[in-house]
């Protein structure tokens, strides 16, 4: 168990943690990466699967694109940005740019399952009380769908700070730097503290995106059968697949 006490001696190290290249300096650079790519990926995806998904048409798009994307490596994308010309190349944008087309698939697949699932009586009520398309979005589909949303940013926040450690090699800077310095230096415990500081942060994205599900869950809500018809196949694969 050496290799323990020499992580928690690291860890216990209050040098190890000041400074520009410390472990608190290199958490927030982290913790900014993740952030900002996943506001990015939102704001692009979540409209997108919410229109998708009122209108009832795009699913297979939709749907195709969280499969692709899954499959596709992040690390390979990094490296075909970092040889593009600039803007690109070794820069923050190359990483946020391989980050958020890693996010996107979750979100969108999950926002728009999560609105073609909204039980399609909650929703001829609202249009029976006469509310207009994007009244029924907003007040209805929205609000009902905002689990199942934040379920997909849940998982595509987990895997964002995962793979924020690939921001180090392009000299970007993040938790990642101590896992790559400590494989160049043989020092294991910085090795060990990297993966352990970024295990622990993926946790608490874990844990915060849980009590944000739990507190936008509808209270009471009607029972959130899919509609008649209107979710393609492979729809409540791909949820069970993200979860």
């Amino acid at each position: 168990m050496s290799w323990f006490t020499d992580l928690v001696a690291w860890l216990g190290n209050g040098s190890n943690w000041t400074g520009d290249a410390g472990a608190l300096a290199l958490l927030r650079q982290h913790v900014l990466l993740s952030v900002v790519s996943l506001l990015v990926a939102a704001l692009i995806v979540v409209p997108l699967g919410l229109w998708l998904g009122h209108i009832g048409k795009g699913g297979v798009v939709a749907l195709n694109i969280g499969n692709v994307g899954r499959a596709v490596p992040t690390f390979a994308i990094l490296v075909l940005l970092t040889l593009a010309p600039s803007p690109f190349g070794n820069s923050q944008l190359t990483v946020v740019t391989s980050l958020v087309l890693f996010a996107i698939p979750p979100i969108l697949t999950n926002t728009y399952v999560g609105v073609r699932e909204v039980d399609g009586a909650a929703v001829d009520a609202a249009r029976g009380m006469g509310m207009s398309g994007w009244q029924v979005l907003r007040g209805v589909e929205l609000p009902l769908a905002a689990p199942f949303i934040v379920q997909g940013l849940r998982l595509g926040g987990v895997q964002v700070v995962a793979t924020a450690t690939i921001a180090a090699l392009v000299g970007a800077g993040g938790l990642g730097r101590l896992i790559t310095q400590g494989f160049s230096r043989q020092d294991q415990p910085m090795l060990l503290a990297g993966a352990v500081l970024v295990g622990a942060l993926a946790l608490v994205v874990e844990a915060l995106f849980e009590l944000l599900e739990r507190a936008v869950a509808p209270a009471g809500a009607p029972g959130r059968r899919a509609r008649s018809g209107s979710t393609p196949t492979g729809a409540t694969v791909a949820v069970g697949a993200s979860d």
